[in-house]
């Protein structure tokens, strides 16, 4: 995201595209995801392994139509792909009343099973996850999780989260549903933990942030993306074909010669 050559992604990781091992990552595109995690678990049946793709995606993006065609085909081929709808209320400012015309995501097709769940539930979370991968593994197809949550912040730093909504509502949320608190309450009495073993997990949290960097409390791995090298621009060019360099390839003022076929190729050369 700060386009640091030592990140993850070599400094092309834009908003949201972060990627590691067995995450595809995020898509620019609203809904894209979910045709990619399709054809993912279409992969996954293809080479007879015995795994499934989780694919993530907003209530906004709910509503892409290439998510029925998605699905379409997945119930058709009987795909292991399990499609997960986190609905926190609103995409961006516009509330799933203003957005979509069925009153739920999980049962808004007749031939896929769809699970509403409590996404503020850290353990129903987990049940349904680990539900949805076994009835996939057992090769009966499709699944769709709808996940009921809410986020207390606005969309991004452009949207202050309260031109839409009121205080009051965060408020009402923060103090009947949050993931934190209602998790707490149950392993304290539970006997999974004690009160001042989760005082010490706390304090251990807010020492790891007292870094201070230009007024901001900052930790040290956003001091290491903040401080790292900058990508070269041949850097920037790998990852784009896979295996016909060298070729020119226009930029913005001028043609750049492609040398390296990957991203991790171009950092050995420039020992990074």
């Amino acid at each position: 995201m700060t386009g640091r050559a030592n990140g993850n992604v070599h400094g092309k990781g834009g908003s949201m595209h972060m990627y590691g091992k067995n995450f595809y990552g995020g898509n620019g595109i609203v809904g894209a995801q979910q045709s990619m995690g399709t054809g993912i678990a279409f992969a996954l049946k293809y080479r007879k392994q015995k795994n499934v793709c989780f694919t993530l995606f907003g209530d906004g993006a709910g509503n892409q139509g290439q998510l029925f065609e998605s699905m379409n085909i997945a119930k058709l081929w009987s795909i292991p792909v399990i499609y997960v709808c986190e609905n926190n209320g609103y995409a961006f400012g516009t509330s799933t009343k203003r957005g979509c015309a069925a009153k739920n995501y999980y049962d808004r097709v007749s031939y896929m099973p769809g699970v509403w769940v409590d996404g503020m539930d850290v353990l129903a979370v987990r049940e349904a996850a680990r539900w949805a991968k076994e009835w996939c593994i057992a090769g009966k197809g499709p699944m769709f999780l709808e996940f009921s949550t809410y986020r207390y912040s606005g969309h991004s730093l452009s949207d202050p989260g309260t031109s839409y909504r009121t205080r009051e509502e965060v408020d009402k949320v923060k103090k009947t549903r949050d993931t934190i608190v209602g998790f707490r309450e149950r392993i304290i009495p539970a006997g999974l933990v004690t009160e001042d073993e989760l005082k010490a997990i706390d304090k251990k949290i807010r020492k790891e942030m007292k870094l201070t960097v230009n007024g901001f409390q900052i930790d040290e791995a956003t001091k290491m993306a903040q401080t790292g090298k900058d990508a070269p621009v041949d850097l920037l060019l790998a990852d784009i074909y896979s295996n016909t360099p060298p070729q020119m390839i226009r930029c913005t003022t001028e043609y750049v010669r492609q040398k390296y076929t990957n991203s991790d190729e171009a950092c050995r050369a420039h020992g990074i």
